[in-house]
Parts: structure tokens; C-alpha cells; sequence
């Protein structure tokens, strides 16, 4: 069990033997009788906590910790101080202090004020590892895209990473992984360090898309929060607002998006205090705007607003040469998952991934392979695992381009069936896209699909 390391800086022995005793028993403990000892041990070796009295021979404890903490060493520091020196004290907290004692000390006050400290130091290593691990797997480098349409969405990507404000609007289909894009950015940019919110605004009821972006007041609703409630505006404060279906938001919402978007400043639902806040807005949506503004479902002007970098991912079967690299990665991630040794994928099995349609892009792809090495045990994706590709009807399976042939004497619903084919295949399996296409709505396509019994 890790052992944290405290170090106990104080000129006066007898309390160093006293602290020693105390708390040996949890932690390891070390003595640095002055500060520019307590500063040469910390920038040789790892500790946890400093004990630190302000006065010392030398350089005082104020000094110390201000040396400490411009070599940029991550340690938690409680100040000690025969007397209340307010002064001092504030000074010390203003430059990272945890907390202070005063002497004598009070032992209990002691161990919870260490306690909490040490906490404090475990929440944000574990942040710290966990915002580290996002730069790994976020990072521009580590996405996969060789095809020519996916290089160029990461070079732009990259270039408004540099950025710290601009706008962005991700277009592409679903599954096409606007989201990996949308954190490649942002922890690729300054604001890496602070919060990354993320919204669907078309998973929301839209009377409560403006709470839920904007927070709302103490009493505002009955059954809210007493308190009230911190919007997504207000959570994303330093940091990223990620929109995903912004072409589903209500058109009052639109409104209220496209002031904030001019202003940054926004009312809380039921408040009077303006809040103010900044935020980079990245907005993604899987229908082009441009067809929601000729449809009257999206304002102009907001589009133009967000409109300011904006990114299109080609969808799955425009970058077939990522095909094989991804099943790669998605294999590595899904043997550590499940415990499996799969190494690569046969070449037959290899020439159906390649020719298949992957409506569902990425995604689709991802939870196919994650489906074979779940339920399989070989070495190698052997043909007969993707049986659940090659199961679909003939007009929907990979590389099909041919439509039912129509011949004498066939009745109206095979016509109608070649239609829903037909559209199926020009949207890339998107279904909303399809309805358009067929001029129905989208649950009377789903129908249709089981009807004529295509999957």
C-alpha cells in the first residue's frame, strides 16, 4: 500500500522528534531543519506534504514555499506559526497554501487537516492523469487518417486547435466520429486544461433545451433543484461547449444560442444577474445547415454565426483506406476489453470489410469488431465471423449498385420496394436522409423497411 511522504520543515527539535513520532505510524516522514534544505530535498526527491513553519532561520517559510512552487514542484504544503500572523498566513494561501496550523499544535486539527490535504493532492493527480490521458488519445497524432478526405478535416482541425475562440461547425454523418474531432481540438488548444461540455440538442425535450443550456434560478420549476442549477454555458466556463445535433434545436432556443454567441453573456431561466463566461463553441450536426435554412428550420443567421471554421468528415466509404488501420486499433482495445488474441484479419475476411457499405460509418464499424472479438476465439477474423455483414438482403449488401429488376405484370409494391432501395443506397443508410429522398415521413420508411424485410 502506497505510504505518502510528509516533510517536516522546522528549526525546533523537539517538535520535529514530536511530529516524527505522530505521525510515522501512516506516513513516511522526512526532516528538513531549513528552508533552503526542505527546497534541495524537494527538488532531488518526491514528497506529498510539507510541514512548513513561516519562521526559520534563512529564508522564511514564505520564501520557501514561494521557491518551492516557482521550480514547479506538486506538493501540498500547511503552514505552521507559533501565532496567529494574519498577514503571513494570507499571504502563504494566496500563494498555494493548503491550510495553516497554529502552535501549540492541536493533534486532532493536525490529522485532519493532513487528511484532507493528501485528499485534496489525490483528486488532482487523478485529474491531472486523467486529462494526460485524454491529450493521448485526443492527440492529432494518434487519430487515424490517411485517406485524403480525413487528412484534410485533421489539418483543419489542428489549425483551429491553434486557436483559442473560433467557432467551429463539424458536419458529416453519424458515426462519423464529429465528437473525436471536436476533443481533438480541444485538447490540442490552450484551453486543454479546463472543462470539455457536451450537449445533444436533440436528446432534450425542447421546453427544457434553454435550462439545460442556460441553468436556471432557485424556484424556477417546481420539482428543480432548491438551489437552482449550473447551465452548460456556465459549466464549460474556460472550456469547450460541444453542440452535437445543433439542426434539432427549437427555433426560441436558436434564438437565445445566437445572442449568447454574440454576447457570451447569458440569463439564467427565472434570473435577473447577467452571467458572463468564455467558452469555445464547437457545433456538429449530421444534416447539412444549409438544407435546414431552405427547409425554415434553421435561422440564417445563426448558421453564418456558427459558420466560422468549418470541418466535413467523409463518411466511412469515401476513406476506405482507413478501413484496415481502424479494425486494427479496434482489435488492440477490444482484446485488453475482453481477453481475447486476435492479430489481424484473414484477406477474404479483409476484401469484406473493404467492400461493405458501412452506412453506420465508424461507429458501425467499431461495434462489428467489437461483436467478433466478444463471440469468437481464433487468432485471425475469418470470413465466417462477419455472416451478419453478408446476411443483408442483395440490394443492401456490399457493393450492391443494382436495383431489383422491374418486369411485366409486377405489381406497384415492387416498384415501391425499389425506391426504398434505391434511397437507402444514395443515403448511405442514413434514414432521415432517405425519407427526404422518398418525400415520406421517417417512421413511414421504417415500415417500409420492415415490410419489405430490409435490414
Amino acid at each position: 500500500m502506497y505510504r505518502y511522504k510528509i516533510l517536516i520543515t522546522d528549526d525546533d527539535r523537539l517538535l520535529q522528534e514530536s511530529l516524527e513520532d505522530i505521525l510515522s505510524e501512516k506516513f513516511e516522514t522526512v526532516i528538513a531543519p531549513t528552508g533552503e534544505r526542505a527546497v534541495q530535498y524537494l527538488k532531488k526527491h518526491p514528497a506529498d506534504l510539507v510541514l512548513l513553519d513561516i519562521k526559520l532561520p534563512g529564508i522564511d517559510g514564505i520564501e520557501t514555499l514561494r521557491q518551492i512552487r516557482a521550480s514547479g514542484i506538486e506538493v501540498a504544503v500547511i503552514m505552521m506559526t507559533a501565532y496567529e500572523d494574519v498577514k503571513s498566513v494570507v499571504t502563504a494561501m494566496k500563494m498555494g497554501a493548503f491550510d495553516y496550523l497554529v502552535k501549540p499544535l492541536d493533534i486532532e486539527e493536525l490529522d485532519v487537516i493532513i487528511d484532507k490535504a493528501l485528499e485534496n493532492l489525490k483528486l488532482k493527480r487523478e485529474l491531472e492523469e486523467l486529462r494526460e490521458q485524454k491529450y493521448r488519445e485526443f492527440n492529432l497524432d494518434n487519430i487515424i487518417g490517411r485517406s485524403d478526405g480525413m487528412k484534410a478535416a485533421l489539418k483543419m482541425a489542428g489549425i483551429v486547435a491553434g486557436s483559442f475562440d473560433t467557432t467551429v461547425l463539424l458536419e458529416g454523418e453519424t458515426g462519423t466520429g464529429k465528437e473525436v474531432i471536436a476533443k481533438v481540438i480541444h485538447y490540442g488548444s490552450d484551453r486543454c486544461n479546463m472543462p470539455f461540455v457536451g450537449i445533444n440538442c436533440g436528446a432534450i425535450a425542447r421546453d427544457l433545451v434553454e435550462s439545460e443550456l442556460f441553468g436556471y434560478e432557485q424556484g424556477t420549476f417546481t420539482g428543480g433543484l432548491r438551489e437552482g442549477k449550473k447551465g452548460k454555458c456556465e459549466m464549460a466556463d474556460g472550456g469547450t461547449l460541444f453542440l452535437d445535433e445543433i439542426s434539432e434545436l427549437a427555433p426560441p432556443a436558436q434564438v437565445k444560442l445566437l445572442r449568447f454567441l454574440e454576447e457570451k453573456e447569458f440569463y439564467r431561466v427565472g434570473g435577473t444577474e447577467k452571467i458572463k463566461v468564455d467558452v469555445r463553441i464547437i457545433a456538429a450536426t449530421n444534416r447539412p445547415l444549409a438544407e435546414c435554412i431552405e427547409e425554415k428550420t434553421f435561422r440564417e443567421d445563426l448558421f453564418y454565426r456558427l459558420n466560422v471554421a468549418k470541418i466535413k468528415l467523409p463518411p466511412l466509404r469515401q476513406r476506405r483506406d482507413d478501413i484496415m488501420p481502424l479494425i486494427g486499433l479496434f482489435l488492440e482495445k477490444f482484446n485488453a476489453k475482453f481477453g481475447k488474441k486476435f492479430q489481424g484479419v484473414a484477406p477474404e475476411a479483409e476484401e469484406i470489410f473493404l467492400n461493405y457499405h458501412w452506412g453506420g460509418n465508424v461507429r458501425e464499424l467499431q461495434n462489428a469488431v467489437e461483436r467478433i472479438v466478444l463471440m469468437e476465439n481464433e487468432n485471425l477474423i475469418l470470413p465466417g465471423h462477419l455472416w451478419f455483414l453478408q446476411s443483408a438482403p442483395p440490394e443492401l449488401r456490399p457493393g450492391s449498385e443494382r436495383v431489383q429488376p422491374i418486369g411485366e405484370g409486377v405489381d406497384l409494391s415492387v416498384i415501391n420496394r425499389n425506391f426504398v432501395v434505391q434511397a437507402m443506397q444514395e443515403s448511405g443508410g442514413n434514414k432521415t436522409k432517405a425519407a427526404r429522398l422518398l418525400g415520406i415521413t421517417r417512421a413511414m420508411l421504417l415500415y417500409r423497411l420492415r415490410k419489405y424485410g430490409l435490414r
